[in-house]
């Protein structure tokens, strides 16, 4: 018998992370097509954070954040053919996650790989899905060409470090400090440029001898637009993920042409379904069978859902290396 209610975490109004408040929200009914999560832990994103800081989210979104969970499904929809009633799982979701129950769309369900526990579970689908989307559908990567991730240590551009490595790319990235470094190395990175006391691009071309970045994995945003080309390889492709605290991407297009490069991005969140499905039949055919072997998410640190403000306040210091987790029960 499922409880009428739960202990949610809602953004109480735009700000800082002292806004996000524990509360008591009705347990949600999953509709069609869609299956209820009991959720062990959820994930922590920097669309979180953003969605914090403006005090809402994509049109329609909850004020209950979180993008990813793992946990047992407890109860499913009509037509749901995928999943039932406890299994294991983790997913994708359109926010709620930051919740003791929450909604999935059946299709954006994963199993959970062999050899995993939820902990390890509620750390793949935002970032698998964010790295594969934009680094091998849109970037196009392939074996033998060269990847920079601007971020290596974060979840999703660790997540990016792996995965290319997985199909025989070879993979540069740029950190802010020598720990970082450490960590890139370590997960499969051939070289790690320290942002601070190096030129990335003038890196990038040593490394790559001349060469470039045949594919660029961006989550600083307008600030890095022009030397990003300058990095970049004939033929190149840059892929944003964010647009950072300027929303002016400042290139000349004469710089684009130069190159032939390919200038895109995308947001998982507002991707249609269809896209998700995608990434989620190729991840569940190409990825799943590795995991645990070739590709082991990193887990930073884990806070008790009522202490989601920690969490985010860990996250805004950049200091973490790998995911942040929220606990909600085991």
């Amino acid at each position: 018998m499922l409880p009428l209610d739960m202990i949610a975490i809602e953004i109480t109004q735009a700000g800082g992370p002292a806004v996000l408040k524990p509360a008591t929200r009705p347990v949600p009914q999953p509709g069609p097509g869609q299956v209820l999560i009991k959720v062990a832990y959820a994930g922590i994103n920097r669309h979180d954070c953003g969605q914090r800081n403006r005090g809402f989210g994509p049109k329609g979104a909850t004020d209950i954040p979180g993008l990813e969970v793992a946990g047992e499904v407890v109860a499913v929809g009509a037509g749901v053919t995928r999943w039932k009633a406890g299994d294991t799982v983790c997913a994708l979701v359109n926010g709620g996650g930051y919740a003791q129950y929450c909604i999935a769309l059946q299709e954006v369900t994963f199993p959970i790989p062999a050899g995993f526990d939820l902990k390890m579970a509620a750390g793949l689908p935002e970032a698998l899905m964010t790295a594969w989307l934009n680094v091998f559908m849109l970037g196009r990567l392939k074996a033998g060409e060269w990847l920079l991730v601007h971020g290596g240590s974060s979840g999703v551009g660790s997540a990016a470090i792996k995965l290319a490595r997985l199909i025989g790319a070879n993979v540069v990235t740029t950190v802010g400090n020598a720990a970082k470094r450490d960590f890139c190395l370590n997960i499969g990175a051939q070289a790690a440029i320290n942002y601070r006391e190096q030129d990335f691009v003038a890196e990038v071309q040593k490394v790559t001898g001349g060469h470039g970045a045949d594919v660029i994995l961006d989550m600083a945003g307008a600030a890095y637009a022009k030397r990003n080309l300058q990095a970049l390889a004939m033929d190149g492709r840059v892929m944003h993920l964010s647009s950072g605290d300027k929303n002016e991407y400042s290139v000349p297009l004469s710089a684009i042409m130069g190159k032939r490069a390919v200038v895109s991005g995308s947001g998982l969140r507002v991707s249609e379904l269809a896209v998700k499905v995608e990434i989620v039949r190729q991840l569940n055919e190409r990825v799943w069978p590795h995991l645990g072997t070739k590709v082991t998410p990193v887990i930073d640190s884990i806070f008790p859902l009522v202490k989601a403000c920690d969490a985010h306040a860990r996250m805004e210091t950049s200091e973490h290396i790998g995911k942040i987790l929220l606990e909600v029960s085991r």
